[in-house]
Parts: C-alpha cells; structure tokens; sequence
C-alpha cells in the first residue's frame, strides 16, 4: 500500500472543532498534525499625542480630537457587529442560542450569549467560548485563554472540552506542551463516546506518542472509531489491514476499509483504493471504477493520482484513449514533482495544435482550482 504505518507514524491527527445541528460540538475533518503550529500576528491600535489631521487637512483642537476618536470607536465596534452578518441574529438566550448565533457567523453575539450560560454553569457553553476565543472569532486569538475555559468546561463534564483542551496541549498552543498529558484529556473525552478523541487515542497508541506504543491497542481504538463513521480512521484502518499492523494482514478487509474513506472523499484512499481496484487486490479488478476514483483524486491535486490517470489515458485502459488528456494530466503531475520519462515521450511528439490544447487544459485546471481555494 502506497502510505503504510510510516504515513500513520508520521501524523497525530487533531481535528478542528464544528458546531453541529443539535447545538453541539462535532468533529470535522481534515486532521492537522500534532506536530503542527500557526503564527498569528495582531494588529494594534496605538493613539499618538500629537495633534490628527482632519479629513480637510485642518488640524483638530483635543477636545475635536477626543469627539473623533470617540466616534471612530463606535464606528469600529459598529463595524464589527456588523461584519458578522447584517441579517438578524437567530435564536434567543441561553446555550441553544448561541450556538445559533455562532452558526448563522454572529460570533459576538454568541460569545455574549454562550458567557451568559456559562456563568450560570453550563459546560458547552464554557466549550463554545473557548472555541470562539481559540479561533479569534470576532474577538483577537487567545489560545491561553481558551485553554481555562476548556478546562472549566471539562470539569463540568463536557467531553468536547477535554477533546479541545487535548487539541490545544497536544499542539502547545497556548499552554505547555505534553503528549502524555494530550493523550490522558483524548481519553477523558473517549471514554465519554467522543469518536475524534477515540481516533486520536489509536494513534497515540500506534506511534507511541504519550502512550506506551501498543499497536493491537491502537487497531482495537482505530476500529471503535471507524465503525463509528470517522473517514479518517477507516482509511487508516484499511491501512492497518493491508500492512498487518496490529491485525492480521488482510487484503479483503484493507479494501473494504479503504473503499469506505474512498468514497467518503478521502483524496489519499481514493488514490490507494484505486489502485487496489486496478490490480484487483481485496476486491474485484474493475478497471473503469478505478479510473474514476484516480480521476477523482486527481481533480482535487493528487500528483500521484494524475500521474496514474494520465497513464490510463495513454493507453486507452478503463477510459478512452486521449493523448491530449495523458498529456494534461502528465503536465500537471510533473509540475508538482511526479516525472514519467515515457509520458514525456508521448508529449513531445503531439501537434503544435495538441500542445494549444494540452496548454488550454492545463490553464483551465489551474483557474479552477485557484476559484476553489
């Protein structure tokens, strides 16, 4: 299989926080590493002594100059709430309407709404204030501060809390950083039925990250969570079976797990499921599904994939035979670093017409991309 356990070696995965329809916090893909940090940059406001020009040019008198300032600060706030979205605000008081609020994008609102509940003890309140302050949701990031919120909210017994607060000290962000300690809130939260934690704990296990490494261990908590629906962890899953990694090596079940993230939209179990149906391997060989499937990952910047498709399309197998489509696929492949000597071959000797076309394609694929970004 093309990642096997180095790939699952080589990320942690977190997930970043979505507020779900019953006004709840879900996990929501992609994963991140846990090796992973952002830089954030803040911009401040600073006022100096010396007299402000007006919009005239004339200098302002203090007292013209505090009325301005005074005013600009009303404007700015103004500005702010209405930034957000200038559609009325949904939902009423309590938790339930912040979380409305904070699904409609009126993150000030639900900020206000979800520290009002959570003064009267409501834990997912305390969650959803962390969340908002973690992201800087209306508000400048404070990952320290979302941290003493999380960690009030998991006391109250929210298992997205002590997901989120293992997020955050998984990362270092905002507080100190611990593996160990990161994989003790993934099982706080795991234990609670949390299926993003469960998946993070497998891999605590499989690497060894905070955990002892213990890959039977790991497997066991990977299965929970991909039977559970986590895409991610089918994927890995599959990739368990097909390297016999804490299972026994199964091509059958490593299809059928790497199928279900295939077709959940997990562009790497696309690119693997493709190529197992391709060489039928764990499932019946089906040349025009895998086709689809490298075609898909393709379209969404596999190089890999690309590489693959473009190759069919050469010659002709599970699609029709285009060298004008070989060749866009093999240009964009190569230009993200995939080489194919025998692809270059096929190129160079296209008409001066076909090259226009390829060029058109490759332009098109470009556009496309760049508007979806």
């Amino acid at each position: 299989m093309r990642i096997a356990l180095n790939a699952i070696r080589s990320r942690l995965a977190v997930f970043s926080l979505a507020i779900g329809a019953a006004g709840g916090v879900i996990i929501a893909l992609p994963p991140v590493s846990f090796a992973e940090t952002s830089s954030w940059s803040r911009d401040l406001s600073v006022e100096g002594a010396a007299p402000r020009a007006s919009a005239s040019g004339k200098l302002q008198s203090r007292p013209a100059r505090r009325a301005t300032t005074k005013k600009r600060r009303v404007k700015t706030k103004q500005a702010a709430a209405s930034a957000e979205n200038k559609a009325p605000v949904p939902g009423g008081e309590g938790v339930a309407g912040a979380f409305e609020a904070f699904r409609s994008s009126h993150f000030l609102t639900a900020l206000e709404r979800a520290k009002a509940a959570a003064e009267k003890g409501d834990a997912a309140a305390h969650t959803l204030v962390g969340r908002i302050v973690a992201e800087g949701r209306g508000v400048p990031r404070d990952p320290k501060t979302a941290a003493a919120w999380y960690a009030r909210g998991m006391e109250l017994g929210d298992e997205n809390a002590a997901f989120a607060l293992g997020v955050l000290t998984a990362r270092g962000d905002g507080i100190a950083k611990d593996h160990v300690r990161a994989a003790d809130l993934f099982a706080n939260a795991s234990r609670q039925g949390h299926i993003g934690a469960t998946y993070n704990l497998a891999i605590a296990f499989l690497t060894g990250t905070g955990r002892p490494t213990d890959e039977a261990g790991g497997a066991r908590l990977m299965r929970v969570a991909a039977k559970a629906g986590n895409h991610r962890a089918q994927y890995d899953l599959g990739t368990l079976y097909a390297s016999g990694t804490g299972v026994a090596q199964n091509d059958r079940a490593a299809a059928e797990w790497t199928g279900k993230a295939a077709r959940a939209g997990i562009v790497d179990a696309q690119l693997d499921y493709a190529i197992m149906l391709f060489k039928g391997r764990g499932v019946a060989k089906d040349e025009k599904r895998a086709a689809w499937f490298f075609r898909s990952a393709a379209a969404r910047g596999n190089p890999v994939a690309q590489n693959r498709l473009a190759r069919l399309y050469a010659v002709g197998v599970g699609v029709e035979q285009s060298r004008v489509l070989a060749a866009k696929w093999h240009t964009l492949a190569r230009q993200r670093g995939v080489a194919d000597f025998k692809l270059d071959v096929i190129v160079s000797k296209l008409s001066l017409a076909n090259r226009k076309d390829v060029a058109r394609e490759v332009a098109a694929f470009a556009e496309t991309n760049l508007l979806a970004d």
